[in-house]
């Protein structure tokens, strides 16, 4: 098993003066992956634990209703296998509690956290990366040989930032006033 990754060339500007000259680089992007349908799913886990389909099916809507629920209620909900969910929000913020709104908030999130053996495996998993020049050509082909190591969001207690990173393309804080929650 491996994670299939294409990189294409594409011509991109770094400066925001009109004339500067535009440069192309290699961009990495996930390659063949597809949605899984629901009904795919059951039919798989019903074939790999001898439940029947219906009994699947029925725990999978059940399951997905009480995620839902309990996440809509500020929970942190364990995903079997896989880790846990929990919805927050990004927001801005303000030195005057009386400026304190609805409106301080810039997006609503779903914020997953793995769990050990799935970051285990990811860290195991190797890469596959198919290189493409500007007009389609095949150029290379590479196989991951880096340590396989897993990004991490930094976890707070009580619903703080999530995200503490002051780097703002990775979601975080750019300057102090746009916390994760």
């Amino acid at each position: 098993m491996s994670i299939k990754v294409k990189a294409v060339e594409r011509q991109l500007k770094f400066s925001k003066d009109p004339n500067a000259p535009a440069e192309y680089r290699y961009i990495l992007q996930a390659d063949l992956y597809s949605r899984l349908s629901e009904a795919k799913v059951i039919k798989e886990a019903a074939l790999r634990s001898g439940i029947n389909r219906g009994a699947i099916n029925a725990a999978w809507d059940a399951i997905g209703e009480v995620i839902k629920a309990w996440a809509t209620e500020g929970h942190s909900v364990a995903i079997p296998g896989l880790g846990s969910m929990r919805f927050g929000v990004r927001s801005t913020s303000v030195t005057d509690v009386n400026k304190v709104g609805a409106n301080l908030i810039t997006s609503r999130r779903v914020i997953f956290v793995p769990n050990t053996e799935i970051k285990q495996e990811l860290a195991s998993t190797s890469v596959n990366i198919t290189c493409y020049d500007r007009n389609g050509k095949l150029v290379k082909q590479v196989t991951s040989a880096d340590s396989g190591e897993v990004e991490e969001e930094e976890q707070t207690g009580g619903g703080g930032n999530t995200n503490p990173d002051p780097n703002p393309s990775t979601g975080g804080d750019d300057n102090g006033d746009k916390p994760n929650l």
